[in-house]
């Protein structure tokens, strides 16, 4: 009976967990195949299983713009080097902080945490980075966001975790501090090292509001700000007469979607093993 009523409860568990599945992946599904049909036929259907015509005018019009390459130059670079800092700034203040002897520790995080419920204002802000000379450049937006207290408190826990007598092990054996960091701390929090630096990427990667309050410059706008930009020129044009065929399409707004998040969509495969192993080690305690 035992046997039986583990197979029934398989078979309920994985018919749910597919139906499940089909309802999360559905809108994508459905942003992909509206973004490559004509826009009579996304019209004439509101359920849209399979295309019935491929159409990619909606890709080649917004490719065919020379400030959407640069703005994804921009956001690559912002994602790639903004993530490279973010991570180093969070390592070395963690590894740090995970210390329980480091004099005046509390005091550090009680400032630390309170940032996470207090900041200066936008107006402050802007003011700080003008006088800094950032304005109208990349650094505006990866400066200010060095560092995110959520991240750096859950990679600090991840740090307290290893054990003790890796660490004096490696003090006998010769390793300073930035040898056992390296060499030891670091291999061992791969998967919580990974998962952070996932949200920091795709953090950078969408990043808009700071960008929208610090660059002017067309040429500088990350990929979500130009997508914006775009969209709303189109709506524009069309009230006024435009004679584009995509203009307030919805074709063209899914194409939008769907070069926006391809991207991070192709990168996280390779971390979903971190994923899983930061959940298995997540539980080990010394």
């Amino acid at each position: 009976m035992r046997k039986e009523g583990s197979k029934i409860f398989d078979v309920v568990n994985y018919i749910l967990l597919v139906f499940l599945a089909a309802i999360t992946l559905y809108p994508f599904w459905d942003s992909l195949v509206v973004s490559v049909i004509p826009l009579n036929e996304y019209i004439n259907s509101s359920i849209h299983w399979w295309p019935k015509q491929l159409q990619f005018d909606a890709y080649t019009y917004l490719l065919q713009m020379p400030l959407l390459w640069s703005s994804y130059g921009n956001a690559i670079f912002l994602t790639i080097v903004g993530t490279v800092i973010n991570m180093i700034m969070t390592i070395l203040t963690g590894y740090v902080l995970s210390k329980q002897h480091l004099r005046g520790r509390t005091i550090i995080m009680m400032l630390i945490v309170f940032t996470m419920m207090f900041n200066g204002g936008l107006i402050p802000n802007y003011i700080i980075i003008k006088n800094l000379g950032l304005l109208n450049t990349l650094w505006a937006i990866i400066v200010p966001s060095a560092l995110n207290t959520f991240n750096l408190i859950v990679l600090m826990n991840f740090f307290l975790n290893v054990p003790q007598g890796l660490e004096e092990s490696a003090k006998i054996d010769g390793c300073n501090d930035i040898g056992i960091l390296l060499r030891v701390v670091i291999p061992l929090s791969m998967p919580a090292i990974s998962t952070i630096a996932l949200f920091y990427a795709v953090t950078r990667w969408n990043e808009y509001f700071s960008a929208v309050m610090y660059i002017t410059d067309p040429h500088k706008w990350p990929l979500q700000v130009f997508l914006r930009a775009m969209l709303f020129e189109n709506e524009a044009a069309a009230q006024s007469g435009g004679d584009s065929p995509y203009l307030l399409g919805q074709p063209i707004k899914m194409a939008t979607i769907m070069i926006s998040t391809v991207p991070v969509l192709m990168i996280y495969p390779f971390f979903q093993k971190h994923f899983v192993k930061g959940v298995s080690l997540g539980g080990v305690k010394e």
